[in-house]
């Protein structure tokens, strides 16, 4: 064999022998893999790694499947599948609204540390107390109040432009005031120079409106709303409770219930949370006979509005397609109305 042939014969083997190598240290390496996949397997939930959900082990081909890691980077946490609805009833106002958030996966969910957080209570009237169910529950808003503080919000303001009597006068007459105060937020007394005029893109009559600005420009708007008979509206829920935010209510009552899924389309809630501590079944808006009040104890909790104001209807007798203004929303494609499509979790608190 002459020296050229010698060396192309080398160079054949050696590439040879690594192919080989490398097959070896492939397969090595996907047995490592493996057995380090399969002992942290139990660190993930069964439902995210099994198609058979009587089974312990994972399939070949599911393993596979999943990602490989650096050592050094934790590995992503599995995508939490939480329910689209939460009811929490008979218990303690605050205790029923961190049972609810908390379902829902949490404050944390919502809110981001450093964020700033506005919420959006009924504060309706400055002639009734809490106990008329014209106002949402203090204690309600208050609870809201601290979840957002304690996961992480700057600064919790909560407002709202009452129907009938001065702001000041309602924030302290309805018992907001002082449990806010008391939580760490901010009352806030909105001022008529911050509304601005706004275009609503995908409104379908209401095409602008005057917007208070602060509500426009806030990370989380958290929208508490109680649940109560309204003269034209037949209900005040989430969707109706946006109309305080707003300088023109009048114009809105011309096609209320489009309206008023044109304006939610505009000033979206990033959570929705319905009071129905106390409901005022009759001579709503604004009330003023406790034979018309019924203390049902519940709390409704949802990122949908749509989702949460059909749930809240239910409990005055009504369906979701008795209110103009939810067919509206879901058919904007706002939120979903058929309650047989959400998955809702209730709480029992009694």
């Amino acid at each position: 064999m002459n020296e050229l042939s010698r060396r192309h014969f080398l160079r054949i083997l050696a590439a040879s022998l690594g192919s080989l190598g490398g097959l070896y240290l492939t397969g090595c390496l996907n047995q490592d893999k493996l057995l380090s996949r399969s002992l942290s397997a139990d660190k993930i939930p069964s439902t995210t790694l099994l198609t058979d959900p009587t089974s312990t082990i994972m399939s070949p081909t599911e393993t596979d499947q999943l990602p490989s890691t650096p050592e050094d980077t934790p590995a992503p946490s599995p995508t939490m599948a939480y329910p689209d609805l939460t009811v929490a009833r008979n218990g303690d106002p605050e205790v029923m609204v961190r049972k609810a958030v908390k379902a829902l996966g949490g404050m944390k969910r919502f809110v981001k540390s450093g964020d700033e957080v506005i919420v959006k209570p009924n504060i309706c009237v400055g002639y009734h107390s809490y106990e008329y169910a014209a106002t949402t529950n203090p204690w309600v808003v208050a609870a809201v109040v601290k979840l957002a503080l304690e996961a992480g919000a700057k600064r919790v303001r909560v407002l709202d432009f009452p129907f009938g009597g001065l702001a000041e006068q309602a924030y302290v007459v309805s018992g907001i005031q002082a449990e806010v105060e008391k939580a760490g937020g901010k009352m806030v007394v909105m001022n008529n120079l911050k509304y601005i005029d706004t275009a609503i893109p995908q409104g379908q009559d209401l095409k602008s409106c005057k917007i208070y600005d602060d509500v426009l420009k806030t990370d989380v708007l958290i929208n508490v709303p109680i649940a109560k008979h309204h003269g034209l509206a037949r209900l005040t829920l989430a969707m109706k409770n946006m109309m305080g935010v707003i300088l023109e209510r009048r114009m809105m009552h011309a096609n209320l219930g489009q309206r008023l899924a044109d304006l939610n389309s505009r000033v979206r809630s990033s959570l929705v949370i319905v009071d129905a501590v106390r409901m005022l079944m009759d001579h709503g808006p604004s009330g003023g006979n406790l034979s018309d009040v019924k203390k049902a104890d519940t709390i409704i909790a949802s990122p949908d509005i749509v989702a949460a104001d059909s749930y809240a209807a239910t409990l005055f007798g009504l369906q979701p397609d008795d209110l103009a203004y939810i067919k509206k929303g879901a058919k904007m494609g706002l939120g979903v109305k058929n309650l047989d499509q959400l998955m809702i979790e209730e709480i029992n608190l009694g």
